[in-house]
């Protein structure tokens, strides 16, 4: 099988951005590519066709991957998306479509066929595309976990996938982070480990040379190259680790206070937002940040009823109904939108217990109930639907707005007509124009900052037989 596994030192270390300028970059060299990831734990998911011709849900990364390489998203590239309900608990998708829940209880018991089923997707796309770019998740250090891994050095073993392990030199002790996380593993995890990238350096590049030097003597591997930080380079990510990130480097005269539930979903919905140079936007969880907000939005959720109750347990219901009262608009997208109605109605406990219901913000005339189907669909020229909760009534009095469809600031014309009637503000960027900047600009990166040719050999060619074993993980 030919790809490459891409792994890090810690979540967040830029796995996803190596991942998808390694599609991009390798695309361009006319090879057929698929990005892969065989377990995403994320609430920023996105649509996409099935085979079958039904609907399919993914993570969002695998989908702007697929984009970067040129190639239709499907279910295959993130065949696992845990959507984390609670702190125990997730909502599984499997191959798109809902397949119950997960326990941290039965961790390792409770997933094994997950692996039988990502694994066999990974077989699928290897079987039709000429590279996988596999993604890991978290760090294959993890090894508490290690026995039940399909995902990072499990994938690796599965398919005999050579693994480059990066790192993220902002948060400090990256020599240490990627040494230990070869050393720490077992010898034949070893083997696979090709060697590393650094990723977000500042600064002059000589100054790191005497720690690469040092890093590729004591651990026999070596580095790849590294990716410096780019400060407009944010793409749609999988989790919540950097929302502070998505604001408009210009000079703003209207401030948008998203509020950022605890189970906030794709929170991307607000990116289109974030390029208008004419705004603020800004993640907020005090009641006190709204007082000067021109435009609230009410994001999506994993949970409705639950970051309802969060809401209101902080007062912001309050500043909510304020700030409309004060004639001033608010945005609820899918979850947001249902708590601005009147009553939430949970009968067969998709949230929790059933039989639940709840009352809503009441600043629209709408009522919402949960049904295990999940409703999927693609909008054209822009938007998507994932959601249990179907709605009936008035998505839309005076400034105070709701919709189901997520994606719809990501279409220009719809935004620009929003802001002009909400904010009296135009709009003077092309969201789809700025993503495929966005995705050529970190195709350039990698093309000047990493050995693009060694990798894609490396991923044609497996690891090299000759790594050596570090202890202690490795020892005899």
């Amino acid at each position: 099988m030919t790809g490459l596994l891409v792994a890090g030192t810690t979540s967040d270390a830029g796995k996803s951005v190596v991942t998808t300028g390694l599609c991009r970059a390798f695309a361009r060299r006319g090879v057929k590519v698929a990005p892969y990831k065989a377990q995403n734990m994320s609430n920023n998911s996105m649509v996409c066709a099935a085979s079958d011709g039904t609907y399919a849900e993914i993570g969002r990364a695998q989908w702007v991957q697929a984009l970067a390489a040129g190639v239709a998203p499907e279910p295959a590239m993130n065949p696992v998306l845990l959507k984390p309900g609670s702190d125990r608990r997730s909502h599984v998708v499997l191959m798109g479509h809902p397949a119950g829940d997960v326990s941290s209880a039965d961790w390792e018991t409770g997933r094994r066929h997950l692996a039988t089923a990502a694994h066999t997707a990974y077989d699928d796309l290897a079987a039709r595309f000429d590279v996988i770019v596999a993604e890991g998740a978290g760090s294959p250090a993890e090894i508490n976990l290690r026995a039940g891994d399909y995902v990072n050095m499990g994938l690796a073993r599965h398919a005999g996938l050579p693994t480059v392990v990066v790192g993220d030199i902002d948060r400090g002790g990256v020599f240490a982070a990627m040494f230990g996380t070869v050393a720490l593993l077992e010898a034949a995890d070893q083997a696979l480990v090709a060697g590393f990238v650094v990723n977000k350096f500042r600064g002059d590049r000589s100054l790191l040379s005497p720690g690469l030097d040092a890093l590729e003597g004591l651990t026999g591997r070596r580095v790849f190259g590294v990716l410096p930080w780019d400060a407009g380079l944010w793409l749609d990510s999988e989790d919540a680790l950097d929302l502070d990130g998505r604001r408009s480097p210009g000079s703003a005269s209207r401030r948008v206070a998203v509020v950022r539930l605890p189970r906030i979903s794709n929170f991307t919905d607000v990116d289109a937002l974030g390029l208008e140079p004419e705004l603020d936007v800004v993640f907020v969880s005090d009641p006190r940040d709204l007082a000067d907000a021109d435009l609230v939005v009410l994001p999506g959720t994993r949970s409705t009823i639950a970051d309802l109750a969060w809401l209101r347990s902080r007062g912001l219901d309050v500043a909510i109904r304020d700030h409309a009262a004060r004639g001033r608009p608010v945005l609820g997208i899918c979850g947001g939108c249902q708590m601005l109605g009147r009553t939430i109605a949970d009968p067969e406990g998709v949230e929790g217990t059933p039989g639940v219901g709840v009352e809503g913000l009441g600043l629209l005339d709408l009522v919402t109930t949960f049904h295990e189907e999940k409703t999927l669909r693609l909008h054209e020229p822009a938007g998507y639907e994932i959601h249990h909760g179907r709605v009936s009534g008035d998505t839309a009095r005076g400034l105070v707005t709701g919709t189901m469809v997520h994606g719809r600031l990501e279409d220009d014309a719809f935004r620009a007509a929003y802001l002009a009637e909400t904010l009296g503000v135009g709009s003077t960027v092309s969201f789809p124009a700025a993503r495929a900047a966005r995705l050529d600009r970190l195709g350039d990166l990698v093309e000047e900052h990493l050995d693009v040719d060694a990798l894609l050999t490396l991923a044609r060619s497996g690891a090299p037989t000759d790594l050596p074993v570090l202890a202690p993980g490795g020892r005899s």
